[in-house]
């Protein structure tokens, strides 16, 4: 089922855009954002600040245009 994909994709990454999310499920990015702010509502996700630079200083995008998501429960 993709909402308990999503998870451990957050999981196991930590933090991950929108983007490469909907890449990897092979989805839209409207149609991920809904599963993703399940676990927003859940309090075990976040969406982090506009301009928070994508992990591992990937400069191909400009930063204020990307969603990143962070999983926040341990």
């Amino acid at each position: 089922m993709i909402v308990t994909e999503v998870r451990d994709y957050l999981k196991q990454r930590g933090t991950a855009p929108l983007r490469d999310m909907a890449l990897t499920f092979d989805m839209e990015q409207d149609a991920l954002r809904p599963i993703i702010e399940q676990w927003v509502a859940k309090g075990k996700v976040r969406k982090l600040p506009p301009g928070t630079a994508c992990a591992g200083g990937c400069n191909s995008c400009a930063p204020e245009t990307v969603e990143i998501y962070q999983w926040i429960d341990k």
